[in-house]
């Protein structure tokens, strides 16, 4: 189904209640198949003065930005050894998340891949994990390694490294294993955005094993993520910033309709503005900020296919009255959303910590 397919369909609240994805696209499973790019240094073009003078080997740098409380030394001593990237006769300003590592769950596209390659134009490297195979229970496709490889492609483009994992969100082990390597080769972990997750069920899957696995991947999923990374977020004793993809019907009362997807996916994306919050307090000594952010519709592949067309094909229309976005728009776009992230994970954002943020176009408003 393509965005506007979706967009000829009157919003129902039975769409909400089954399909208001996060629009990352569901992660997880096994193994650890772990590969670090060896991406050449780009020129980053947004940031890029070109000298004309015809000097050579000289390079001036600003724009730097530390997270709160971050020695100044230690920063540049960082920067140093990883976060700046220059070619001869030009003049670089760094990005704003220059020197820092991203580790991004759900990250072979949709909204994972965007919040990649955004966090990658802002400077930061990234450590990539998802499942790449299917997962029986749900309805539509989910990600592949060639997906995976146009993430790395994308990133490495933009002059970043990249690390990544096919690793199941469900496997601790796994994900300590990915952000343990993703370490070992990029230095650090500074940055999480717990992105993976899993939206429309089959309806061959039982009731239970769709509950199921609702909540074992959008919320044990991200408990995992968060629990491989922030011990040595702490151990490394210069902060940080957790993102935690939620969902607009984690924040509303409607949603549920007493079956195990539907139900599974309201409870588990409630649960992320519970955790988030108590987070937060635990992570504050620390000087290491938690948020959450709850998109609406977007356009992803887990909106976008054919188990939704097909949804949609036999869904009574609904009267509007309480459904739908404030502003004039079906669907938002990932990048609204990895916006909202690259905003929360910079400096910008450096006293926003525990708060659940909508990127709904005013659908909880209604």
């Amino acid at each position: 189904m393509q965005k506007a397919q979706f967009e000829k369909i009157q919003s129902s609240e039975g769409f909400f209640a089954t399909l208001d994805q996060s629009g990352s696209t569901p992660k997880s499973v096994g193994g650890e198949r772990l590969q670090e790019s060896s991406a050449k240094p780009l020129t980053n073009m947004a940031t890029d003065v070109a000298m004309n003078s015809g000097r050579r080997g000289s390079h001036t740098v600003a724009g730097c930005g530390l997270w709160p409380g971050t020695h100044p030394a230690a920063a540049n001593r960082r920067s140093a050894g990883s976060g700046l990237r220059h070619t001869e006769g030009t003049i670089l300003m760094a990005g704003r998340l220059d020197g820092k590592v991203a580790f991004i769950t759900g990250a072979a596209r949709g909204q994972g891949r965007s919040h990649a390659v955004r966090l990658a134009r802002d400077g930061a490297d990234v450590i990539a994990v998802d499942i790449c195979r299917q997962i029986d229970s749900v309805a539509y496709p989910l990600s592949t390694p060639a997906d995976l490889a146009r993430t790395v492609a994308e990133v490495e483009a933009l002059g970043r490294r990249i690390v990544t994992a096919e690793a199941d969100v469900r496997d601790a082990a796994a994900l300590r294993a990915a952000v343990a390597s993703g370490v070992g080769r990029l230095g650090s972990v500074d940055i999480v955005v717990a992105n993976a997750g899993i939206g429309m069920m089959s309806p061959g899957a039982s009731q239970e094993q769709a509950f199921r696995d609702q909540v074992e991947v959008n919320l044990f999923g991200v408990w995992n993520t968060v629990q491989a990374a922030a011990p040595v977020m702490i151990e490394q004793g210069r902060g940080g910033a957790i993102v935690l993809t939620g969902s607009t019907l984690g924040l509303v009362g409607r949603g549920g309709n007493g079956s195990g997807g539907s139900d599974g996916y309201c409870a588990s994306k409630h649960a992320i503005v519970g955790l988030g919050r108590t987070w937060a307090h635990w992570l504050a000594p620390h000087n290491i900020r938690v948020n959450s952010v709850h998109p609406a519709g977007a356009n992803t592949p887990m909106v976008i296919n054919d188990a939704v067309a097909k949804l949609f094909a036999s869904a009574p229309a609904s009267s509007g009255a309480d459904v739908g976005n404030l502003l004039d728009v079906q669907l938002i776009e990932a990048a609204d959303v990895s916006n909202a992230i690259a905003w929360l994970v910079s400096d910008e954002a450096r006293y926003v910590t525990a708060v659940a943020l909508p990127v709904d176009a005013g659908f909880t408003a209604k």
